[in-house]
């Protein structure tokens, strides 16, 4: 267990949907280092929720456009001073590349998936609490016993790599946007923190840093002129609390 936890809120939808796909990926990533039934589901479950995701909008172009930016911003560096050009030509070519693979996919993201009658059924079946258990759908529970673990690893595998692009692209877009900012010691008097933001150099990203051991947490909300923290605290079986004390914390704002 980390001796740290970090929260993290974006302040434009791309980096909140951004987010949630790098989540979505991580849960098919952990269900799919497992080889029983329920995991299998769960890769399942998690890549349909991607299909959802890429239904509410353009998520090709929005991803190709978030590459693009990152480019320009890093090529504008090029001659400043201090600055690593072997590790920013590196960065560069990365970029080039994830957005080569973008391009070079034709159809949309997940198309494969959406395509898929058997997967067409257990989307259909999902939206009903419990609808997908064995009697509703007796194809997926006769695949998911039928099969041998290696033929459903492969098959998950398959559908998983239509996503590869994709993926690529959201890890470098975060990894950059969060290693842009260092962090900082800052302080919520009374549980309560404000700042505002420059307008002129949009902030992709808040991220809150604080020890794991501290028996509150951070509510991050905010926009393009400001932002607000919150400490409140914790109780399973009561509404949280701004706390009254004064909390130090560590403070990144990524702007890139």
């Amino acid at each position: 267990m980390s001796d740290v936890i970090t929260y993290e809120q974006p302040l434009n939808e791309r980096i909140r949907t951004f987010l949630r796909l790098e989540f979505l990926l991580a849960r098919v990533d952990y269900a799919m280092q497992h080889d029983d039934e329920m995991s299998h589901r769960e890769a399942i479950d998690a890549m349909l929720n991607m299909l959802l995701v890429f239904e509410r909008g353009d998520m090709k172009s929005e991803v190709t456009k978030e590459v693009e930016r990152l480019i320009t911003n890093l090529s504008a560096l090029e001659n400043s001073p201090g600055v690593d050009n072997e590790t920013l030509d590196a960065l560069l070519a990365e970029l080039d590349q994830t957005l080569d693979a973008l391009q070079i996919r034709k159809s949309a993201i997940g198309q494969v998936l959406k395509e898929n009658e058997f997967l067409y059924s257990i989307r259909q079946r999902s939206s009903i609490a419990g609808g997908t258990c064995d009697f509703d759908l007796p194809a997926y529970h006769y695949w998911l016993q039928h099969s041998s673990v290696e033929q459903r690893q492969q098959q998950l595998n398959y559908w998983l790599e239509q996503f590869v692009a994709v993926r690529g692209a959201i890890n470098i877009s975060l990894k950059l946007i969060r290693g842009s900012s260092g962090f900082s010691t800052a302080q919520a008097e009374k549980g309560f923190y404000q700042r505002s933001l420059d307008s002129n150099l949009p902030t992709q990203l808040i991220r809150v840093r604080i020890p794991a051991s501290t028996p509150y947490y951070p509510e991050i909300s905010g926009g393009k002129h400001r932002f607000t923290v919150r400490f409140m605290t914790f109780d399973i079986n009561q509404r949280p609390q701004q706390i009254n004390d004064d909390a130090d914390f560590q403070l990144s704002c990524c702007t890139m």
